[in-house]
């Protein structure tokens, strides 16, 4: 199996979905941020009813910002899951602030909570897990709490590149699921080979992690974009890959898209109903639309836009 897809894409329209993807795409989630979300005239023309949209809060993205994507998204019928990234993130004061803001404004029940990318915290969180101990995300009644998954283990972690604080992290997790009044899940990195994804999948299973997996696969994009997101994002195995691909130019000039990742998913899930991977999230890293476009070519009723519905 190929670990990536490079061609050209159809111009006579899409293909029919298949059954397996349909299923697996069913109920995506993609992940924006205030600036790019500001680029897209109508999300509704995009997006499935109801979809769950992610808002990344990057360091030096002010509050406000954030609060009023949040406030759009909701307006427009989608289910808002910001981001609360524990280390820029000054105090449990800020923390409460956060959440009543975007309560109050956006009515938001979802968190995806997360150490965060600045390498000092801002003040006394530096983990999710503070930020859960805290107690103010079930005080407020947040419904559904997402933390993070890495596929490819997370050297910020695990220096020694082992995953062994990773997965003790994902025990206490695991294990405050079972205290929360929230649902919980892991939203991953992106990746790009479905045969480590479906190991790591299966050895949480072993280990006695529960948690349902929201698989982060990254949108269409082109070859030059995923490198830079790799790079930033710490995608060590995958990294490597497409720097293997760039040196090939047929294929560094050609798009990427997921579409064989995707399918190699969907029919390991269509095989395994147990298989601990639950829903897709898209990292739309070649633009919002784009990524949408690729879904509705790819993943059929799944995929059908709120206003063509």
């Amino acid at each position: 199996m190929a670990l990536l897809s490079f061609r050209k894409r159809e111009e006579t329209g899409p293909a029919p979905a298949s059954p397996e993807v349909e299923a697996f795409l069913e109920d995506y989630s993609i992940e924006v941020m205030p600036r790019t979300a500001e680029k897209v005239e109508d999300f509704r023309a995009l997006l499935p009813e109801g979809t769950r949209v992610y808002i990344a809060h990057i360091d030096g993205t002010d509050i406000a910002d954030m609060v009023a994507t949040a406030r759009r998204l909701a307006a427009d019928g989608f289910k808002v899951m910001p981001h609360f990234p524990a280390r820029i993130i000054r105090d449990a004061a800020t923390l409460a602030d956060w959440i009543a803001r975007y309560q109050g404004e956006a009515d938001v029940r979802q968190a995806l909570l997360l150490a965060g990318g600045v390498s000092q915290p801002v003040g006394e969180f530096h983990s999710s897990m503070q930020l859960m101990e805290t107690g103010l995300f079930d005080k407020a009644g947040f419904t559904r709490l997402h933390v993070a998954g890495h596929p490819e283990g997370n050297r910020d972690i695990d220096p020694d590149g082992s995953d062994r604080n990773v997965m003790d992290a994902l025990r206490w997790k695991s294990a405050f699921a079972e205290r929360t009044d929230a649902q919980m899940a892991l939203a991953t990195q992106f990746a790009f080979d479905a045969g480590p994804i479906i190991a790591w999948a299966d050895r949480l299973a072993a280990e006695g992690i529960a948690l349902p997996i929201h698989i982060g696969i990254a949108g269409p994009a082109k070859l030059q974009t995923l490198i830079k997101f790799a790079i930033a994002c710490g995608v060590g195995p995958s990294l490597k890959v497409l720097q293997k691909r760039a040196m090939d130019v047929s294929k560094l000039l050609l798009p990427y898209e997921p579409t064989e990742v995707v399918a190699a998913l969907a029919a390991h899930k269509a095989a395994h109903p147990g298989f601990g991977i639950e829903r897709v999230h898209f990292f739309p890293l070649g633009g919002i639309k784009t990524n949408a476009e690729w879904a509705i070519n790819n993943g059929g009723a799944s995929a059908r836009p709120a206003n063509a519905t």
